[in-house]
């Protein structure tokens, strides 16, 4: 899982420039320590229940995403790099996520924070040009007034440049009742920054608390989903829990070997 420290080494990656052909605005001071402290702030927080258009142009809010975790990535539909990059690994990313944490098991939204372009349509259309067709990954518009709270809501820091956006890349991890569980910086993160959060909230799930068989399957799988990083995939490897089983064993076989010995001492055989 990401900490702090590894935030700061990937920042490189995490502060994101993404040009169009806007028009001649003195570009802003950024300051990256300020901008990942602000991203680390929102962690804890929840969200306002704020309202978008998805591509069809259906009214949505984020209350509508409760009941799973959810995946929030901020774009804006003229960047010709980064944001088309980010969301074509993110893609690849959340198929990996599935096979490890369940085929329907969380949701994405990918919203565009520059309301002047990123109409329904746009959106449509990046997501088609970025090959997503995924019924969990929903694309957003929203107002000045929503995509303002909302970037203030998740820490996420832009600005106008000469030549379109500058802003923090960052994927964030929302828990089942909407509040910001972590923080996933730069657009080609390392699988189990995003996974392994996403284990966490799947398998400690308040529902399975209550019923035991599912909790413990959840448990075993929290446990026995490991990332393999000669193939880049999750996989199950139940070796935990063999191992813990044959030291059962050797634990029970001592103490069997010590009772019956402890028997033989008290009644000793006719003739010793």
């Amino acid at each position: 899982m990401p900490r702090l420290s590894q935030s700061v080494c990937c920042l490189s990656l995490a502060l994101a420039f993404c040009g169009t052909a806007s028009g001649d605005l003195q570009q802003a001071a950024y300051d990256p320590d300020r901008a990942l402290e602000i991203s680390q702030a929102a962690i804890g927080r929840k969200l306002e229940d704020l309202e978008f258009t998805d591509t069809q142009g259906h009214a949505v809010t984020l209350s509508d995403y409760r009941g799973k975790p959810l995946l929030v990535s901020m774009i804006f539909t003229s960047c010709y790099h980064v944001c088309p990059a980010l969301t074509r690994y993110l893609k690849d990313a959340v198929a990996t996520a599935r096979e490890a944490v369940g085929e329907d098991s969380f949701r994405i939204v990918t919203i565009g924070f520059d309301t002047a372009n990123d109409s329904p349509q746009r959106m449509q259309e990046f997501a088609r040009k970025q090959g997503v067709d995924d019924p969990d990954w929903t694309f957003l518009s929203g107002t000045e007034q929503s995509i303002e709270a909302l970037t203030r809501n998740l820490g996420f820091v832009y600005f106008r440049t000469p030549r379109g956006f500058d802003h923090i890349t960052q994927t964030t991890i929302v828990d089942a009742d909407g509040v910001i569980y972590r923080q996933v910086y730069g657009g080609a993160f390392k699988l189990p920054w995003l996974v392994e959060p996403l284990k966490d909230l799947v398998f400690n799930r308040p529902q399975s608390t209550h019923n035991f068989l599912a909790g413990l399957v959840d448990k075993v799988r929290l446990f026995c989903t490991v990332y393999d990083p000669n193939t880049g995939r999750y996989r199950i490897d139940y070796s935990l829990f063999v191992q813990i089983a044959i030291g059962a064993l050797v634990i029970l076989g001592i103490v069997g070997y010590l009772l019956l010995e402890i028997r033989r001492s008290r009644h000793p055989r006719q003739g010793d």
